[in-house]
């Protein structure tokens, strides 16, 4: 309390010591304010209604008393603190006592501001008065004194906002944050966050104009005291003092220039300068949630007529001739336009987009790039390439330029297509323009180079991000672990591991999973066994999926006998096989023509769901190698009616298979599906295929009985 008030008051201490009588108080039943204490004190006495106080001052004069009439900067804010405070502390002493006359409660609050005012200066305390405030009242006062305190500072600073929340200098950063897309509550919570900014730096900058006057009137005090004083030793010390205070008070010049970074946009550079006068020429004097004039009411024909629009059937109807009736009837600036396009948006977004694009030929709606880029992102968030496309035609043919803000969104979309070429050029494009690429702008390209099976380029992309200071996710290093695991690259997968151990990214079971699938492709069982086994000792139990990445490996060179006892163990620690490894044992029975197993395997398929797809590929091979067709052809009729999902090696298994099986027709079949589906059999296949054709018919041949 002390700190605070002296810091406050200190300046004016004086002013307020005034000489009052001693305050006689008569005795009363009412309750005090706080407990009473041992000391006489002001909640020591007790006031009577009514009871009468002889002051050599009007009571009612309290701040006059305490400040006077001519008052300057200093004691304009004095007296402001001693207003509130007395404002704020009176509830309080009349909700103590009710029943104590007005000049009564304000003798009271007289004598708290002569306490306040005393406890700055020893000094300055009035003479002989034997009142003294007890410690809970001090507390009250301290507690108001706080909150007097803060709310003083919140309207300074409130104050201090309005000047710089419409200075030219925000308004511009506003406009520049509205042309590139920024709306709503977060521009206004930006431009408050840059007029506070602007605020800040005006005080550093008075900071620094009060050092340097403080500095320069230091230096004026030595200069005087050195033509006062010729001694040799003086000068000594007041010129060692100086070089002392020098290295203290004065600081180090800047030096280049500040650089300015959004989201990866360098707005230090002169080309922004260019932006914002073209952004300034085209909307002079438009503060942004401040609407240049108040939009037109739509009422009468008018409203009937957006009525008419807004229940339109966008593949039946066409909006342009409601547009037009629209427009004659009220004449609409850019605004309307705008405000009409938000309630279409609301209720049908097809329609809006149809109605956007037809407003980009309408010259009171004076189209610019944002209103292309929004189109093209609601296009692109459709799928609708073409769209898009037939939009960028039409601003090359405007010769308007695309910005960075419409390549960004080219570049997702062409990498939610796969379109590798037209996103490199996104791409190119946006770092032509002085963007840098963040962590999702990278993620797109990595994304579109592995859908292109070329990861190796996008594990240059990653190396590339980790040399800009871009951290990349564990989502990249995953996705980049299964395009190697799935090409059977092990170098590749192994370096992905390590990266991310490297990043801080520790291995998971899916990591673990990938390097088993990855050794299994690239054929290496034993390393494909031990990166499995140091799963299970870092304490990660393996699934169904990483189990049957296994036996897969197993199976590819036929090990039954190693398989065999990784399924014992597993077995020993409560691991039960799933669907997905019991379907690669059917395919491993299968291929060895093991019909009774596969069919037991594939009973216990059945009990825990459905049977997926490649069991019946693996299934529809065994029963036509076996020769028995009637459970081959059972099969082959499930893959016909689900032949979408057939790959190109699928086909060529199936096909070899049915020749195998002397099911030649069915062969002839599903080989002209697979070349309508632009695949091509095997050399090995193909061959056998022509050979069929060429032999004469095959005949079963007749039973002992004279049965076939």
């Amino acid at each position: 309390m002390r700190s605070l008030l002296f810091s406050r008051l200190r300046p004016n201490a004086r002013l307020l010591l005034s000489r009052i009588a001693f305050v006689s108080f008569t005795q009363s039943t009412h309750s005090p304010l706080l407990p009473l204490t041992p000391t006489r004190s002001l909640h020591g006495q007790s006031f009577a209604a009514g009871s009468s106080q002889t002051v050599e001052s009007d009571p009612s004069r309290i701040i006059q008393i305490a400040t006077p009439q001519a008052e300057d900067e200093e004691d304009s804010a004095l007296n402001e603190f001693l207003s509130r405070f007395v404002w704020a502390i009176r509830p309080t002493i009349n909700d103590a006592y009710p029943d104590l006359p007005k000049e009564t409660v304000n003798s009271m609050l007289l004598v708290i501001c002569q306490k306040v005012a005393a406890l700055m200066d020893s000094t300055a305390a009035v003479e002989g008065s034997p009142v003294e405030l007890s410690e809970d009242l001090w507390k009250t006062v301290v507690e108001v004194s706080n909150s007097v305190q803060q709310a003083m500072q919140r309207d300074r600073m409130r104050e201090d906002l309005k000047k710089y929340i419409h200075s030219e200098e925000v308004k511009e950063m506003c406009r520049f944050a509205a042309d590139i897309g920024i709306r709503g509550p977060m521009l206004r919570e930006l431009r408050f966050k840059w007029a506070r900014d602007k605020l800040e730096e005006v005080k550093f900058y008075q900071s620094l104009d009060k050092m340097r006057e403080q500095a320069q009137e230091q230096e004026e005090r030595e200069k005087r005291a050195l033509l006062t004083s010729g001694s040799d030793e003086q000068h000594t010390s007041l010129a060692k003092e100086n070089d002392a205070e020098s290295k203290v008070t004065s600081l180090p010049q800047r030096k280049g220039k500040i650089k300015f970074k959004i989201y990866g946009l360098d707005l230090s550079h002169p080309k922004w300068a260019e932006v914002a006068e073209k952004a300034a020429e085209i909307d002079e004097g438009y503060v942004p949630g401040e609407p240049r004039e108040p939009l037109q009411p739509v009422d009468g024909k008018c409203k009937k007529v957006e009525d008419s629009i807004l229940s339109l059937n966008v593949k039946r109807d066409d909006p342009a001739p409601l547009l037009e009736e629209w427009k004659e009837l009220l004449r609409p600036r850019r605004d309307d336009w705008l405000a009409l396009l938000d309630r279409i948006k609301e209720k049908n977004a097809v329609l809006y987009m149809k109605v956007a694009e037809l407003l980009l030929n309408e010259e009171s709606f004076e189209a610019n790039v944002r209103d292309y880029s929004k189109l093209i992102d609601a296009y692109a968030k459709e799928d609708r390439v073409e769209d898009a496309e037939r939009l960028l035609k039409l601003m090359a043919e405007r010769d308007i330029k695309p910005d960075v803000i419409i390549s960004l969104i080219l570049l997702h979309m062409y990498s939610k297509q796969g379109n590798l070429d037209a996103a490199k050029e996104a791409f190119e494009s946006m770092k032509s323009e002085g963007f840098k690429p963040d962590s999702k702008t990278y993620s797109s390209m990595i994304s579109v180079y592995l859908k292109a099976n070329l990861p190796r380029t996008a594990e240059k992309l990653v190396r590339q991000m980790e040399t800009m200071n871009v951290k990349p996710t564990k989502e990249m290093y995953m996705e980049l672990l299964k395009a190697f695991a799935e090409r059977g690259e092990t170098d590749g997968a192994q370096r992905m591991t390590t990266t991310m151990q490297l990043s801080g990214i520790q291995p998971t079971l899916e990591s673990f999973t990938l390097l088993v699938e990855a050794y299994r492709q690239a054929n290496d069982p034993d390393n494909a066994r031990s990166h499995f086994d140091h799963m299970m000792n870092s304490g990660y139990k393996p699934d169904d999926q990483c189990t049957a990445s296994m036996i897969a490996a197993y199976a590819k060179q036929n090990l039954l006998d190693k398989a065999l006892d990784l399924l014992l163990t597993l077995e020993k620690d409560g691991f039960q096989l799933g669907i997905k490894t019991y379907t690669v044992l059917v395919d491993w029975f299968g291929k060895l023509q093991l019909v009774q197993e596969a069919e037991a395997t594939l009973q216990k398929i059945t009990e825990k769901g459905d049977a997926p797809f490649e069991v019946h590929v693996s299934l529809c091979d065994m029963y036509s190698r076996a020769k028995i067709e009637s459970k081959a052809l059972r099969h082959l009729k499930v893959l016909v009616a689900r032949k979408e999902l057939l790959q190109a090696d699928q086909y060529d298994r199936i096909i070899s298979a049915l020749i195998a099986g002397r099911l030649l027709e069915d062969a002839k079949s599903m080989h002209a599906q697979m070349q309508s589906k632009g695949y091509k059999l095997s050399e090995a296949t193909a061959t056998a295929l022509r050979a069929a054709q060429s032999m004469p018919p095959y005949k079963t041949p007749p039973a002992r009985g004279g049965k076939p």
